[in-house]
């Protein structure tokens, strides 16, 4: 696809009436977007003609890859949520699923086994739902399947309070996982209330005392803030509860909601962004004042615990994701693909049953097609908005360009304060890295934007 050309130009990043508009713009909705990934999934289409995964796979130029599993099932869908998840517990529907995963490992291997896994993540929905027989199936599947050497591999898993048991830690105890994630949300009762989340802080302050005891290398804890009725006061209680636990990572996120979730946009507005901004930045303190290093604006981390490990590398501007299971995305250079992406739970159980159901998992025909200008916009925005910033030799030599010269407006980042751009490497600053969000919004290209835009979610 083609790329229009930049509406910047060094007259109009030079006017300092445009540039205290634009910035104006940009902090007047700090949070309109989460952009985790790039392009966002509603970008997403059919394709024009089913691509095999045999060529797309063989011609990814990552020297290692990251397998990611998706198990779409959850205890029930909090009010923020807009996940592909399925609310089910039940045990039959999970043994058909993790079937159907198997399957596709079988087919998908021979097209990635030739290059090694150094990373591999276990998300969802709630993973540690499957009874431990079949969460221990997932890790059979990685290795025997699929390639997955346990001894060099970095395996991260994500729980719930409610599904933390000793059967549970014990599998993956046993299965050498390094990270193990949980989120939290709140420990205020009324607040994880507000936004349907069915779990009580005794609960919450049980699992974390086993997650301790089991002495995982990495316990990674969420927590929200900007929940309907929080203060301050009541975020930081939450913050300081979790402290007390010494995890070695703790992510931030601002409360979203979007099209099918239960909670509202005008319970968050009530809000308003001047006290979600204030929450950021006592919680930002706090953390910074108790030992956390600030890697974006959602990821905290304190040095990570040793390991007998002798982790393989993978470049985190680098591709190779491979996804195995319904839900869950593969990122080559060139082509991201998926299965197709629903909220409500006539869409999500539609979509799984498609997915169980099929025989041939060894194609792609839903995803994105990255030309150079999309894929340069990625490779920015992977660095730009982590700490470690954007270095200008890197996008050369990948791209034989410079990047300030494919996209001049990245300069309005440095003239604004921003972002700084020492050494030939660009970082945002702190004030930058509080507006993380919007910046990456602002930087999506038209034809990304007008394809989230017009898309539909059932």
């Amino acid at each position: 696809m083609s790329q229009p050309a930049s509406p910047y130009n060094e007259e109009l990043i030079a006017d300092e009436a445009f540039l205290k508009s634009w910035v104006a713009g940009l902090k007047s909705d700090p949070y309109r977007s989460y952009l985790y990934s790039y392009p966002h999934k509603t970008s997403y289409r059919e394709l024009g003609t089913k691509l095999p995964l045999s060529e797309l796979w063989s011609k990814e130029q990552a020297e290692t890859f990251f397998l990611y599993m998706h198990i779409p099932f959850c205890g029930a869908r909090c009010g923020f949520c807009n996940l592909f998840t399925l609310p089910d517990k039940r045990v039959s529907v999970h043994e058909e699923y993790v079937d159907a995963l198997e399957r596709q490992a079988v087919q998908l291997a021979p097209f990635v086994r030739h290059k090694p896994m150094a990373r591999f993540a276990v998300g969802g929905g709630t993973p540690t739902l499957l009874e431990p027989r079949l969460l221990d199936r997932l890790f059979e599947i990685a290795e025997g399947r699929m390639g997955m050497n346990p001894q060099n591999a970095s395996i991260s898993v994500e729980t719930s309070p409610e599904t933390v048991t000793e059967e549970r830690l014990a599998v993956l105890k046993y299965r050498q996982v390094d990270r193990i994630s949980m989120g939290i949300q709140s420990l205020v009762e009324s607040e994880v209330g507000a936004i349907y989340r069915p779990q009580k802080p005794d609960e919450v302050e049980n699992a974390l005392e086993q997650l301790k005891l089991a002495q995982f290398p990495i316990m990674n804890l969420d927590l929200i803030y900007g929940l309907p009725g929080q203060t301050v006061d009541s975020w930081l209680y939450s913050l300081n509860r979790v402290l007390a636990y010494e995890p070695e990572e703790i992510f931030l996120y601002p409360l979203y909601t979007r099209e099918h979730t239960i909670v509202k946009p005008e319970q968050i507005r009530k809000q308003g962004k001047d006290l979600r901004l204030t929450m950021y930045e006592a919680a930002r303190g706090s953390l910074l004042a108790n030992g956390y290093k600030q890697y974006s604006m959602r990821r905290f981390a304190k040095q990570e615990a040793g390991t007998d490990k002798e982790f393989l590398p993978y470049g985190c501007q680098e591709e190779g994701m491979v996804g195995l299971g319904c839900g869950a995305r593969s990122y080559t250079r060139g082509v991201h693909y998926s299965s197709r992406y629903g909220v409500s739970r006539k869409a999500t159980e539609s979509i799984i049953a498609d997915y169980v159901a099929a025989a041939d998992y060894s194609f792609a025909d839903y995803g994105f097609v990255l030309d150079q200008a999309e894929q340069k916009r990625r490779f920015i925005l992977k660095a730009l908005l982590h700490a470690e910033g954007l270095a200008l030799y890197d996008f050369s030599e990948r791209f034989g360009s410079s990047v300030l010269d494919d996209h001049p407006e990245l300069q309005m980042l440095i003239r604004t304060g921003l972002a700084t751009l020492e050494s030939g490497l660009l970082r945002l600053t702190d004030e930058g890295m509080a507006y993380s969000d919007a910046i990456g919004d602002w930087f999506i290209s038209s034809e990304v934007r007008h394809l989230m835009e017009s898309y539909v979610l059932r």
